[in-house]
């Protein structure tokens, strides 16, 4: 399969959870003949089917929808607590007296994914996971394409022996989350320009490059490299049609050299975002917090409170390793940009 023959420029626009992309975004990314991605992982099934409407709406143009792959959580009551006492130090310093906890840990995704193959979007990528033989059939019955998202060989391998239709290699530079499967997420650290050309030696489908792309002359490396597209998140972040708080973006357009690290305090899964307060704060208890998504549901009120008080040093600010290249403009000019960089170079 060639993934032209479904979006005709080798740029798929990343999607970043928590309300990040909108479908603005994801339509006009499509429009301008690349593929948006909308992040479905956080929404319920009814947010899910209300935003891809919109999209629909905007477009007539193939978009993907993307999830994680998970299992809903059932923590004890001494996980939570101590969870909750390592996190003193931020709920203090914002004036509670004590940590809301959330009404649930995370979405269903059992109940995400029947929502899905009733919407039979153009295509669907995953992170965090593996769907099984039967469930890449039921998509595939459905009209729609499977991605999966990768960090070494062994994942790549795993999703094309169950039938994905491509996958999304995502090399250590890559923004927000990791989505290592198979083995410990602090082994998956190869960078891209390791992790692609193993990857698309190893694998009989297309694969799309991730982590660090930014520019024309980026895409255009992989492209040689043998990807038959890559997935740019950060360089989205500062478009137009992005939701992220206006203190997010003016952080990430002044980034500069400012570090951005890998870190699992936010969410109890490692992801890479400009180093804060809540980072350092934390870090001494960074290998004690609770898993992904318990961690993450229970730092949801602190990173919206902070977001509310315009206060970058308690938000998760997520953005790869080339975020100082991060340049504002609306999406489809931004695509336009690029295309133009990668036929210069």
């Amino acid at each position: 399969m060639k993934l032209g023959s479904v979006f005709p420029h080798p740029i798929v626009q990343g999607p970043t959870a928590g309300g990040c992309n909108t479908p603005a975004q994801i339509a006009a990314v499509s429009n301008a003949g690349a593929l948006g991605s909308l992040a479905c992982s956080l929404l319920s099934c009814e947010a899910i089917r209300e935003q891809t409407a919109q999209i629909r709406a905007l477009t007539d143009a193939p978009f993907c929808l993307n999830f994680f792959v998970q299992d809903v959580p059932q923590p004890d009551a001494l996980e939570l607590s101590q969870a909750v006492e390592y996190l003193r130090p931020v709920w203090s310093a914002l004036g509670w007296s004590e940590l809301p906890l959330p009404a649930k840990w995370c979405e269903d995704f059992s109940a995400q994914f029947e929502t899905l193959i009733a919407l039979r979007p153009a295509v669907a990528s995953f992170t965090f996971g593996i769907l099984t033989e039967e469930q890449i059939k039921r998509l595939h019955d459905a009209g729609i394409l499977v991605i999966g998202t990768i960090t070494h060989v062994a994942e790549a391998l795993a999703w094309q022996s169950r039938g994905a239709d491509a996958v999304i290699a995502s090399g250590i530079e890559a923004g927000g989350h990791r989505g290592t499967f198979i083995g410990r997420q602090e082994d998956a650290q190869s960078g891209i320009a390791e992790l692609l050309p193993a990857v698309v030696a190893a694998l009989e489908i297309p694969v799309i490059a991730a982590g660090g792309f930014m520019t024309g002359a980026d895409i255009q490396r992989a492209l040689v490299a043998g990807a038959q597209a890559v997935q740019m998140g950060t360089a989205f972040l500062a478009c137009a049609e992005s939701a992220i708080p206006a203190v997010y973006k003016q952080r990430l357009l002044a980034a500069g050299n400012h570090p951005t690290r890998l870190t699992r305090v936010f969410s109890g899964r490692y992801a890479r975002g400009l180093e804060n307060r809540f980072m350092q704060l934390m870090a001494p208890h960074e290998q004690q917090l609770p898993a992904y998504p318990i961690q993450n549901a229970l730092t949801g009120a602190i990173r919206a409170e902070a977001a509310r008080r315009g206060d970058t040093e308690w938000m998760s600010l997520w953005c790869g390793t080339g975020v100082a290249a991060i340049r504002p403009m609306p999406a489809a000019q931004l695509i336009a940009t690029l295309l133009a960089e990668i036929a210069a170079a």
